[in-house]
């Protein structure tokens, strides 16, 4: 590296406080998929810094497709007693297509958190009714005040969902460095033309994702566990030339 290259790495440096890597850190490693709420609100001034903040994500040539729909107080309930009615009724679509599978590694991983899911509610694998009737809590949005839901402009395609799945995750990042708790849903973008018609949206706003949103519920059991991460040496290949 030439002594200019240097230079400037130290200048980006100094646009970094020494303790932002250690905060980044424990918030990633901290963050966790909330599926019990509180009740209470979260205030306005709070929701209004984390849209702030993850409205700094990265986009493709700076589009910047996300666009928000953020619920509260009645708003959340109309929306979540629809929601919930319309799925009991109807089968899952999505906007965007599902995966063709899961396989190898990655059903493994999925099958280990569905079973500590359940586990920590004490379902068992035989218990299909109690299963099913835990996974329609995703159309109650698991207690949650709030949810946002996540669009993106049709004419961009996987771009705009790969986005919009950037500000997902810094909303989340976001959120927990609020104290406050997200689960980001792909269950609720499955019901995209009820979601829709009940937001008044034009047919080329894409449903990508939902994220219900509050304090969580410290004390509800299905809080109380934690999924995996593999090692980089699963994920990452070195290149030295």
């Amino acid at each position: 590296m030439s002594a200019a290259s240097l230079d400037s790495a130290q200048q980006d440096k100094n646009w970094v406080q020494d303790d932002d890597a250690e905060a980044f850190a424990r918030l990633a490693n901290t963050r966790f998929s909330c599926r019990a709420f509180l009740s209470h609100s979260v205030p306005d001034a709070v929701i209004a810094k984390i849209l702030e903040t993850a409205q700094h994500s990265a986009s493709w040539c700076n589009a910047q497709p996300w666009q928000i729909i953020v619920t509260r107080g009645a708003g959340t309930e109309r929306f979540r007693s629809g929601i919930y009615r319309h799925a009991s009724e109807h089968r899952p679509s999505s906007d965007y297509p599902y995966p063709r599978e899961y396989h190898g590694v990655y059903r493994e991983r999925r099958r280990e958190c569905a079973l500590q899911l359940y586990a920590s509610l004490g379902i068992t694998r035989a218990e299909r009714d109690a299963a099913n009737k835990q996974a329609m809590e995703n159309y109650r949005l698991f207690g949650a005040p709030h949810v946002a839901i996540i669009t993106s402009d049709e004419a961009l395609g996987v771009y705009g969902a790969v986005d919009c799945g950037g500000f997902a995750s810094s909303f989340a990042l976001a959120a927990h460095s609020q104290g406050v708790a997200t689960v980001i849903q792909a269950a609720l973008a499955s019901h995209p033309g009820f979601i829709r018609e009940h937001f008044g949206l034009p047919n080329d706003r894409l449903i990508v994702c939902g994220i219900s949103f509050g304090y969580a519920d410290q004390l509800h059991p299905i809080n109380g566990y934690r999924t995996t991460r593999e090692r980089i040496a699963q994920s990452t290949t070195w290149v030295d030339e």
